[in-house]
């Protein structure tokens, strides 16, 4: 089968949940916050029929902080939380490893979405990555995608951004990225 879907691949903490403090994770459901707009913003994703992806790295893992059915129950109840709304997520995958483990899945590297492209028939060059960091956008680009980082200098998050990453938009929020999304794509 022709690859022939358009999505949007997520980072998520820091684009669909408040991130936590530098160094500490979202470990348990009841530390997941969702950012505002977000979820209105991913009906607007799927309405426009796009497919949405979440890409997370999730080091905590392997660093023993929580275990993957620690994560499997906070995306599980993520999930719910936004199909209340009508909407849902195509996908969700997300990275174990630290870096020191070489794995092929933690961005920068495309692991993830090139499970993703299989298992949904994507058109990466119709899809974008909307991230929050360095290794969210090189992934993106080295996946093929139209890269929309949200600067958190902007938005004034727990951490500045506060050097240059070479991004094809950037924008405050999700709404804003999803925004561009539109423009772009009537």
């Amino acid at each position: 089968m022709k690859d022939k879907n358009k999505s949007v691949f997520l980072d998520r903490d820091g684009v669909i949940n408040l991130k936590s403090p530098e160094g500490d994770y979202i470990k348990k459901w009841d530390e997941f916050r969702f950012l505002p707009g977000v979820i209105e913003a991913l009906g607007r994703l799927n309405q426009a029929g796009y497919l949405i992806m979440i890409i997370t790295n999730q080091r905590g893992i392997a660093k023993g902080l929580m275990t993957e059915e620690d994560l499997k129950e906070i995306h599980a109840k993520m999930s719910e939380e936004i199909k209340k709304s009508g909407t849902k997520i195509d996908g969700i995958y997300y990275c174990p490893h630290s870096e020191e483990d070489h794995c092929n899945c933690r961005k920068p590297k495309i692991g993830l979405f090139l499970e993703a492209k299989k298992d949904h028939h994507i058109e990466m060059g119709k899809s974008y990555l909307v991230g929050d960091s360095e290794s969210d956008i090189l992934a993106g680009r080295r996946a093929g995608c139209k890269t929309i980082l949200i600067n958190r200098k902007l938005k004034k998050y727990n951490i500045l951004t506060e050097k240059v990453i070479k991004c094809d938009f950037m924008v405050n929020n999700l709404s804003e990225a999803i925004n561009v999304i539109m423009k772009k794509t009537l």
